[in-house]
């Protein structure tokens, strides 16, 4: 989350929120709890974005 959160340039509120309105990339939930963003989800949501 730290790196998305550094390349996208917004804070981990902000992330989540975004998640809470579903309004950002598809994560994946680990057995630990822990969110990853495949990166190939993170390019599709990044062009949805360039198109909106």
């Amino acid at each position: 989350m730290d790196e998305l959160c550094a390349e996208l340039q917004v804070s981990r509120s902000t992330f989540y929120g975004w998640r809470q309105k579903g309004r950002a990339p598809r994560c994946v939930k680990l057995p630990n709890g822990s969110l990853r963003i495949r990166r190939s989800a993170l390019e599709n949501w990044l062009t949805d974005c360039e198109g909106g």
